[in-house]
């Protein structure tokens, strides 16, 4: 290579734990010149409160190309990305593509790059659920197994790309991007109102999310956890920002009635039991996160983040593909069972012992590290 080439670096987003992800590396290209770095939003998820208030929020470049994929089935929007993915490689030549997480997005256009000979950088990798049910796992295997740089958050990872082959050379232990995000944007998300919006006060609620099809798509596991957080709401208020997967479904099948409220924001009173409220940017969430007595949530990004602000997770999932926020953080994992999730949330409230040491690595650096490796090897 000439010692003046720019490296050019596609870097692929499609759904909304990327934005976070995708932020700190944005802002590291901009110290190297060097460096041109493209975004491609693939449009898996899309709308203001899914996607662009991310990109305002988080200071992100503007994407210079969206392949406006949206919804479908696995299948199909796997494929739709790949299809419309693959001119832009061509057209671009970039030296690198760059993923990150585990949606449908990642695997995509990381099969595209592959295929064309374009080297591959995974942003996340290793981590494992050993769950093939779930689509992420499928995702996450087959990104690693094509990857030629494998960015790894935590010590998990390097054990499961050893057992799976992955050679030595191509993984790098890094730290965790979404760490970086948290640490960057926590005293301005302060500064929001959220609380006094939604009229409630800090340490004294709840806060819950939900998402995975396997929670939100059969009517009778759906059912079993409204009920179930309506029952935490008697204990302690509820705040409920609801994908709008969740959101779509508890419309569809009826749900509506069966919650505590439905009410505009402006129209809570306070000490209101359950709140069911649309998706929030990013600033308003951390504030809600930060600031809440416990967390129940199926995703796992939410577990990485209450480790580093030190609030109780109670994961709603038989299972995590993030243990270290088990062995060293505050997360619980506590199954589907409305018993076991009620019995730990009961158990928390009467020992409420807040402890948590912080993993190896989260400390805001990921980026650097990633954009440092990349720059020395391909140039």
């Amino acid at each position: 290579m000439k010692k003046n080439r720019r490296i050019r670096i596609i870097n692929v987003v499609g759904a909304r734990p990327n934005f976070m992800k995708i932020a700190p590396l944005m802002a590291e290209y901009k110290k190297h010149p060097e460096i041109e770095a493209i975004i491609v939003h693939t449009g898996q998820h899309y709308g203001r409160a899914m996607s662009q208030l991310f990109f305002d929020e988080l200071e992100i470049p503007r994407p210079e190309i969206n392949l406006g994929v949206r919804s479908g089935s696995h299948g199909v929007q796997t494929a739709e990305i790949m299809k419309r993915f693959e001119p832009v490689v061509l057209k671009y030549k970039p030296d690198l593509v760059l993923v990150v997480g585990d949606v449908n997005s990642t695997i995509a256009c990381a099969l595209v790059a592959a295929k064309i000979g374009i080297k591959v950088a995974h942003v996340e990798a290793g981590l494992r659920s050993f769950d093939r049910e779930m689509p992420e796992e499928i995702n996450r295997v087959l990104t690693d197994a094509i990857s030629d740089y494998l960015f790894v958050t935590e010590p998990s990872g390097l054990v499961n790309l050893k057992k799976e082959g992955i050679p030595n050379g191509k993984v790098f232990f890094v730290g965790n991007v979404m760490i970086d995000t948290l640490k960057q944007n926590v005293k301005k998300a302060d500064q929001s109102t959220i609380l006094y919006k939604l009229r409630v006060k800090e340490k004294e609620y709840t806060l819950v999310t939900l998402h995975r099809p396997t929670n939100v798509d059969d009517p009778i596991v759906l059912k079993r956890f409204l009920d179930v957080f309506k029952k935490i709401s008697y204990r302690l208020p509820v705040i409920f920002p609801a994908h709008p997967r969740t959101l779509k479904n508890i419309k569809t099948f009826n749900f509506e009635s069966k919650m505590a409220t439905q009410p505009r924001v402006s129209d809570v009173p306070s000490n209101v039991g359950l709140q069911l409220i649309k998706p929030l940017g990013y600033l308003d969430f951390l504030r809600l996160m930060a600031s809440a007595k416990v967390v129940l949530t199926d995703s796992g990004g939410i577990q990485e983040e209450t480790t580093i602000l030190k609030v109780p997770c109670l994961t709603l999932r038989e299972n995590t593909e993030r243990p270290i926020t088990v062995e060293v953080g505050t997360n619980i994992l506590v199954g589907t069972h409305p018993d076991d999730i009620l019995k730990s949330f009961d158990k928390l409230m009467e020992n409420y012992n807040v402890r948590s040491i912080t993993p190896d690595l989260w400390d805001g650096s990921a980026a650097e590290r990633i954009v440092r490796i990349l720059l020395n090897s391909l140039l």
